[in-house]
């Protein structure tokens, strides 16, 4: 394909972005995709073809196979698991970092990327009033940040075993304490860097099923009892289930008095604190040894862009560092080598889909979008609080609000499966998206707020359709049990 051929084509694709998006946040096009397992795959030739095809028709099967299959993430009535939002401004981001073609070995393989990703990610810094001590860069995903945290717990615990004898040479069981809201990215974290499943210890929560940090002083002094060594904890700022707010500043006291790694894991909730109202949500937060927020989410950039922040880069750098002599250069001592904070040795231009939101909406456009989300769920919330038989189960401290309908006369697993039937057909109906959850072991729904395009008038919408959905059936459902 020539540059002009590129050109061409490159608009025509543009148009069709627009197009759908436009179809998206008119609603036109259903949330949820109908789609039968196997169905894209069925619809595609089993091998490749053997000669070139024109352009017009791979975006004949993008239109008529692709988009049918997908779940459409930015519709106004998705309500589901998390906001995943990809702004504009961001989706021309990574158009430009993939027309640049950018490969960050080191900061010779492509200075712009280096630098730019520095500038941005302290914008965020100072985006999040964090202190000027944290340092920042891009990872795939807060799965990725985690892994890279519990490494580095695990080398500072063990003297850098790593370079010696790893796992081997470590005198005691490295434990690592998180909550069972905690998001499964953190035991796979802790499985991958060696812990083991036995060493990752449940802390108590309270009612509002945040960690109760005098249940982690209580595990701590358990754990040294029986000879081991705790090693970290994962606090998290929005947890998957009920966006809980784990209390940061008492258990960074306990991390500095026994010597624990902080990890902070705010990849949901850690977009609020661009405003000044939500930073109390994670008082403390200088504590942390390490922290994750995902643009990627609520903030609306692109996926993938999960911003890592560390105290103490040069840590990061010494656990993480290799220098093979065809990456040498010498502008090495006086620039960053992204390759020596994280697990890739090759990265994209991540930062430019950042840097392009940032500048196209502003901070304060930033700040306006989420207190719109913020109302939106106070607001959904006091409706599902006044209204008889619908339940909240847990407080909203962001954005989501979870809630069951319990009608009289319907308990234990009869509950459980009128929860999942009236969601079920809201779902399955394409006008909007919910994610079904277990809490405490019974089934509820979580409404999730942050679609770039939702307004008040979607969330009515979707108030009266779940109404609608489990109100009207209630009687045909028990009967059924």
């Amino acid at each position: 394909m020539t540059p002009e051929e590129f050109r061409t084509a490159a608009h025509t694709l543009v148009d069709w972005i627009a197009d759908y998006r436009a179809k998206v946040y008119a609603s036109e096009l259903p949330v949820l995709s109908a789609n039968k397992p196997g169905e894209v795959r069925a619809a595609l030739p089993a091998a490749p073809p053997e000669s070139p095809e024109p352009f017009d028709a791979v975006m004949r099967d993008l239109d008529s196979i692709i988009l049918p299959g997908c779940t459409n993430w930015q519709s106004p009535s998705f309500f589901g698991y998390f906001p995943s939002n990809s702004a504009l401004a961001a989706v021309l981001g990574d158009l430009a970092s993939t027309g640049l073609a950018q490969l960050g070995l080191n900061w010779q393989s492509s200075p712009a990327l280096t630098e730019l990703e520095e500038v941005t990610t302290d914008w965020l810094r100072q985006m999040l009033d964090l202190p000027a001590a944290f340092r920042g860069v891009i990872q795939g995903t807060a799965s990725e940040a985690t892994l890279v945290a519990l490494i580095c717990a695990r080398e500072r615990a063990t003297g850098y075993a790593a370079a010696r004898s790893g796992l081997q040479s470590a005198g005691k069981p490295l434990v690592v304490y998180v909550t069972a809201h905690s998001h499964s990215s953190v035991e796979k974290a802790a499985l991958l860097a060696g812990f083991g499943r036995e060493q990752l210890r449940l802390v108590a929560t309270d009612e509002a099923f945040a960690m109760d940090p005098d249940a982690l002083e209580a595990a701590i002094r358990e754990d040294r009892a029986r000879g081991a060594q705790p090693c970290a904890v994962v606090a998290t700022v929005g947890t998957t289930g009920t966006t809980a707010i784990d209390p940061v500043e008492a258990i960074g006291r306990i991390a500095q008095e026994n010597d624990l790694w902080l990890h902070v894991d705010g990849a949901m909730g850690g977009a609020a604190m661009i405003l000044p109202e939500c930073r109390k949500l994670w008082a403390g937060i200088e504590r942390a040894d390490s922290i994750v927020v995902n643009p990627h989410k609520w903030l609306g950039v692109s996926m993938d862009c999960s911003v890592y922040f560390v105290r103490d880069p040069e840590h990061l750098v010494r656990v993480m560092s290799t220098n093979p002599s065809y990456l040498q250069t010498g502008a090495d001592a006086a620039t960053i080598n992204y390759r020596d904070w994280g697990i890739p040795l090759g990265r994209r231009m991540r930062a430019l889909k950042l840097w392009f939101l940032i500048r196209e909406q502003g901070v304060a456009g930033l700040q306006a979008r989420l207190r719109r989300d913020l109302t939106l769920a106070r607001w959904f919330a006091a409706r599902v609080d006044a209204t008889d038989h619908w339940v909240r189960l847990a407080p909203v401290p962001l954005q989501t609000v979870c809630v069951r309908h319990e009608p009289p006369g319907l308990a234990g697993e009869a509950l459980d499966a009128h929860t999942l039937d009236w969601v079920g057909r809201i779902n399955a109906s394409g006008r909007a998206y919910l994610t079904p959850s277990q809490l405490e072991g019974r089934w509820m729904v979580r409404v999730s707020f942050g679609v770039e395009m939702a307004g008040r008038e979607h969330v009515e919408a979707l108030w009266r359709l779940m109404r609608e959905s489990a109100e009207r059936p209630v009687t045909e459902t028990a009967s059924r049990l």
